[in-house]
């Protein structure tokens, strides 16, 4: 086997620094997911059929369109439309916030609807206005139901971010082509890249048993 890994280390510095990058994007996307998913479940449970109706359409066209697509319109559309030159990090940040918005949704959805009706019942009995009694009682409990389900989402959205590098980010995957294209090798660096993802992976899987142990510990108590 031709494998030279002696061309790896001068480059670990350009890796580091790309992991950096790739977990930005990941945290940044997260939090914009996160706070458009929450108005977003509240859609969801709506008496109205309106606003479900909506929340329901948003959720089928970012689960029925892939990821690269919504981050090309994004990336090529915004500046066509309102001639604002966006940033590969804004675009990057935007179309996968939008994306998770709708799977967070669905997770956040179904905590919501899992915490006990009575605590509602009695909430209401005692003149809690509803937004109050959502945001002070039943997203708490929901959020921690579904906490392993968003290090799920995190997940995903770590592995989504290797399509950045087709926007010209330097993230691993972007760090690993050009490290091939600089040695003209290509095993080495997509080796080390699919390593680095590997380890962040399990780290992230590791943390979120981890959680779902807690959860189920203090559900028992």
């Amino acid at each position: 086997m031709n494998l030279d890994f002696g061309i790896i280390p001068k480059y670990l510095p350009m890796f580091f620094r790309s992991i950096g990058v790739t977990m930005q994007v990941t945290l940044l996307s997260l939090l914009v997911g996160f706070v458009l998913a929450i108005p977003l479940t509240l859609c969801k449970i709506s008496r109205s059929r309106i606003l479900r109706g909506f929340a329901q359409f948003y959720t089928s066209i970012f689960r029925g369109v892939p990821q690269l697509v919504q981050l090309f319109l994004v990336y090529f559309a915004v500046p066509q439309l309102f001639a604002y030159k966006i940033t590969a990090l804004q675009a990057a940040v935007l179309a996968f916030g939008l994306n998770s918005a709708a799977f967070l949704s669905e997770n956040l959805r179904g905590g919501v609807l899992g915490v006990d009706a009575g605590q509602k019942e009695a909430a209401q009995a005692l003149g809690v206005s509803y937004p109050q009694m959502m945001w002070d009682i039943v997203f708490p409990q929901a959020i921690k139901s579904v906490l392993p389900s968003i290090i799920n989402e995190v997940i995903n959205l770590l592995k989504g971010t290797s399509l950045v590098a087709t926007i010209g980010m330097v993230e691993i995957m972007r760090t690993a082509q050009l490290v091939m294209n600089a040695t003209y090798r290509s095993f080495e660096p997509f080796l080390v890249a699919a390593l680095i993802y590997y380890i962040i992976v399990t780290i992230l899987n590791f943390i979120a048993k981890r959680i779902e142990r807690k959860v189920r510990k203090s559900d028992q108590r």
